[in-house]
């Protein structure tokens, strides 16, 4: 199959660019693709390192610079940005084109970042357009969408779902954020100290770990960007080192005693928790969103609803196995989580053809591959 990739206007796809979760999905996705024989074809900024057929360039740094004065990425994660900084014009306009010249019959078009490339997608309307990995309220436009979880999947369908049986969402699917498990190294032994680690903000419950923090008196480690004031929570020991690179950061989930997820908001993935539990390091999250799922309450961490919840995880996180962890988290690899896009596109191909949702498989012996297996 062919597909037609774009990156995020306002980054660079490389695996560096790691405080934006959405720009590491389009340097995965690339990866996975091509790696399974694809025809992988990225659209993004002139520096981008990522596995394709071709990279096209529609942005550069002149752009970026343009559009974010001052900003560096390296220690100030996320830009502000807007559909109408030059560095989003740029980049609509020269896609647009790019891809004109590019596209052929039954070629897919990948959106990965929602409303934010539907100018691009609604353009090329003609083509096989996908959202592959809505994690985001700002969407969705594509018909074929595939979701980070069933949490989120389930928060676009909405109430209305519930008693609707002439549902028209078959092609909606869950496949799940895949990992380089080569990239966070398993250690049972830990060092005294929990990490937060993601957007330092209230949404992400920066405070509710500093508070945590004070009531255990375990030092905590804040890596992120953002500023958020702790400073009145500060009895157990923060220590913010901001924006961290992929080897400090897996350093960081390593030797941590506990990775403090405390979401205020329904995540809809948070990849934090998988990276830690690859390093055989526990979770202590909210429960719900996208928890509720992949954060297994009492082997790979536990799942809080009140401050005594999170205080008694805290004191109790000995009691998870840090080889429990990495066992569960390892299905998160590329390896495992590239057959769920070929099945995934597969279907939405066949979708085209003359039987459409009936158009039989008769080479198929396995269905594994339609369903992340939670087991």
């Amino acid at each position: 199959m062919r597909f037609h990739v774009l990156g995020i206007p306002h980054t660079i796809s490389i695996p560096e660019y790691s405080t934006c979760a959405f720009t590491q999905k389009v340097v995965k996705l690339c990866k996975m693709l091509t790696a399974n024989g694809h025809h992988v074809i990225h659209y993004g900024h002139e520096d981008s390192k990522v596995d394709c057929a071709e990279h096209v360039t529609v942005t550069t740094r002149k752009d970026i610079a343009e559009s974010y004065p001052n900003h560096n990425w390296k220690t100030n994660g996320w830009p502000p940005f807007a559909k109408t900084d030059l560095a989003y014009r740029m980049f609509y306009h020269n896609a647009n084109a790019a891809i004109a010249e590019r596209k052929q019959v039954g070629d897919f078009l990948l959106c990965t970042f929602g409303d934010w490339h539907k100018e691009v997608g609604t353009y090329h309307a003609d083509m096989i357009v996908v959202e592959p990995g809505i994690g985001y309220p700002n969407g969705s436009f594509a018909k074929f969408r595939a979701f980070e979880s069933y949490a989120i999947m389930h928060a676009y369908q909405g109430q209305a779902k519930i008693e609707n049986a002439s549902n028209n969402f078959w092609h909606d699917a869950v496949i799940p954020n895949a990992f380089d498990i080569k990239d966070f190294k398993f250690s049972k032994q830990k060092d005294n100290y929990f990490l937060f680690l993601g957007r330092v903000n209230a949404g992400k419950g920066v405070h509710i770990a500093a508070q945590i923090s004070q009531a255990t008196k375990v030092p905590l480690v804040v890596a992120g960007p953002g500023d958020y004031d702790l400073s009145k929570w500060s009895g157990g020991g923060i220590k913010k080192v901001g924006v961290v690179g992929p080897s400090k950061r897996a350093s960081l989930l390593r030797k941590a005693r506990a990775v403090l997820c405390p979401s205020t908001f329904l995540e809809p993935f948070c990849g934090t928790q998988i990276e830690a539990m690859l390093c055989g390091t526990p979770v202590i999250s909210s429960d719900w969103g996208a928890f509720a799922e992949y954060n297994i309450h009492g082997r790979t961490g536990f799942r809080c609803k009140t401050f005594e919840h999170f205080e008694w995880a805290a004191r109790n996180i000995g009691k998870i196995e840090p080889k429990a962890c990495r066992d569960w988290a390892v299905r998160f690899s590329l390896e495992n989580i590239a057959p769920m896009y070929d099945e995934y596109f597969q279907s939405v191909a066949n979708s085209r053809l003359k039987d459409g949702w009936y158009t039989k498989n008769p080479g198929r012996d396995v269905l594994d591959n339609t369903v992340f297996r939670s087991n």
